[in-house]
């Protein structure tokens, strides 16, 4: 399964079996998530067979998750730019799709008292996503149409066209979509809208895009 296949197979899943992440997958896991550390400053972490944090706490009472036992947990230091957050979060649920495993990404239906993170003084817990074998694969969401997430128009060239459609299946918080991709010539520039976690949803969609884009006939605004 390629990044563009794991896009669209990859659906929020909260309901998970009692199937451990172990052997070949939980390497290939672990060893993804060294490298994006490595890449990113961040301090990503895999959580297995742990049950308390998303078992424990009135959160945890009132929201969908079911057997959660494992989980990432995006920690980095306090002044980390949100959108590498989402990023590199992103990068590792991807290749958690490729493995044959379900996640979500969760702002706060967990404890975070009970996340067993090593978490250094200079650094936080800024976002943490369930995962495993999920009872399901999920379901599809409702997506803004592409000229509501980018400056579409009759004369877009088809890499960004293609890059919104890989957006439209970005993940965000409460599935709010608030973002904004605009072309200016060849360079891209993209803008988080106000809401809840929109930055770190921003990292989370300008990876989805440059799988979809996937051409070297761009390049993002600095």
């Amino acid at each position: 399964m390629d990044l563009k296949e794991a896009v669209k197979k990859r659906h929020s899943v909260r309901q998970f079996t009692d199937k451990e992440i172990e052997g070949e997958t939980e390497k290939d896991l672990c060893l993804k998530i060294e490298n994006c550390n490595k890449e990113s400053g961040l301090n990503i972490q895999l959580c297995l067979n742990e049950e308390k944090a998303f078992n424990e706490g009135i959160l945890t009472k009132i929201s969908w998750f079911k057997n959660v036992k494992n989980y990432i947990a995006i920690v980095g230091k306090k002044t980390e730019d949100l959108n590498t957050v989402g990023y590199y979060g992103e990068k590792v649920v991807l290749k958690a799709t490729q493995l044959g495993l379900n996640t979500c990404w969760a702002a706060s239906s967990y404890n975070k008292s009970k996340i067993c993170a090593k978490i250094a003084d200079d650094e936080k817990l800024f976002i943490v996503i369930a995962v495993g074998y999920g009872i399901t694969n999920g379901n599809s969401r409702k997506t803004k149409a592409i000229d509501k997430l980018g400056n579409v128009n009759s004369d877009s060239p088809q890499w960004f066209i293609n890059g919104l459609k890989s957006v439209q299946l970005a993940p965000t918080a409460r599935n709010q979509q608030r973002f904004k991709f605009i072309l200016s010539g060849n360079v891209v520039e993209a803008k988080a809208l106000f809401g809840f976690h929109t930055k770190i949803d921003l990292g989370i969609a300008k990876y989805h895009f440059e799988i979809g884009a996937n051409s070297k006939e761009w390049s993002w605004k600095t």
